[in-house]
């Protein structure tokens, strides 16, 4: 029998390993970590605590009643109630939806425009590369987080300009690093025979680059995932984040701090919360990286 020009005999060919199957085999790497695992199964144990939070909070997390105001844990209120007597446990609960959700929605505006402006500044070079990089660059300049800070305060806050807030500040790592899988690329010998064959420019992006460059900017949408949950969580406890009274654990921490010493629940629950989400997103971050990168298996 041949194959690929070479021939084999009956007897090699029931001696080939079989083929692995490449997603199941990143699974497999990822998930034979613990940690990875452990992450990944808190991960969906928010998700899941997002969706059905309506149907697991044993409250309205916005109900106020002034006469059970700061009222320590109890069977009526297993977390105790903040300043305004809401159920700290609902607003936890229904604070899972605003992170994740800012979270998803930010990494993706931010990944969007980054690949897109990534790919057109190292495909392209030239003028082009330059006047795109340069703009990252100075961009880059200023610590993420002060940048958003700067456009949420611009654009006067709430949720929406929180997502384009943090959406922009984190553009320039996904341009820099789409540039320069592009440019490690775009000189390979079947990008070459495209050009010689005569295949569009929109088609070679599309169809050979962005696919290849594709593992890496998986790997950093994980591992900036949990970044922004804790910028959104800072944002809103500097007061610029989601507008009150839609729960959100930087403004609960922010509001709790204040009765640290006599009611430590109120900041210290959704503290915990920002911390055990951003971990296991981290983690799995790690996780996909190892899986992905020949270089890193065996490794966390």
């Amino acid at each position: 029998m041949e194959t690929n020009g070479r021939i084999y005999r009956i007897s090699e060919i029931s001696e080939m390993p079989p083929r692995t199957n490449e997603a199941r085999r990143v699974l497999r790497v990822m998930f034979s970590r613990w940690l990875v695992a452990l992450g990944a199964f808190v991960i969906l144990a928010f998700i899941i605590i997002a969706i059905f939070a309506p149907w697991i909070a044993p409250y309205d997390p916005n109900q106020q009643d002034l006469s059970t105001a700061l009222e320590q844990p109890s069977q009526n209120h297993f977390l105790g109630t903040d300043q305004f007597g809401r159920d700290v446990l609902s607003r936890n609960l229904y604070g899972t939806r605003v992170s994740l959700v800012v979270g998803i929605v930010a990494i993706a505006i931010a990944s969007l425009l980054g690949i897109t402006l990534g790919l057109i500044a190292g495909y392209f070079g030239g003028w082009i590369n330059t006047i795109i990089m340069r703009s990252m660059d100075a961009m880059l300049s200023i610590p993420p987080l002060i940048l958003a800070l700067v456009i949420a305060t611009a654009l006067g806050g709430g949720l929406k300009n929180i997502l384009i807030a943090l959406g922009v500040s984190m553009m320039p790592g996904y341009c820099r690093l789409t540039c320069g899988q592009v440019l490690s690329l775009k000189e390979s010998d079947y990008i070459v025979s495209s050009h010689a064959i005569g295949v569009n420019n929109f088609s070679i992006i599309v169809r050979h680059i962005l696919p290849n460059a594709f593992a890496p900017l998986l790997v950093l949408v994980t591992l900036t995932m949990g970044t922004m949950i804790l910028a959104e969580a800072g944002l809103s406890f500097l007061g610029v984040g989601v507008a009150p009274p839609t729960p959100s654990w930087g403004a609960m921490v922010s509001n709790g701090y204040l009765y640290l010493l006599t009611n430590p629940v109120l900041s210290l629950t959704p503290g915990f919360a920002i911390a055990l989400l951003v971990l296991s997103f981290n983690m799995v971050g790690d996780g996909l990286r190892d899986a992905l990168d020949p270089r890193l298996r065996g490794t966390l």
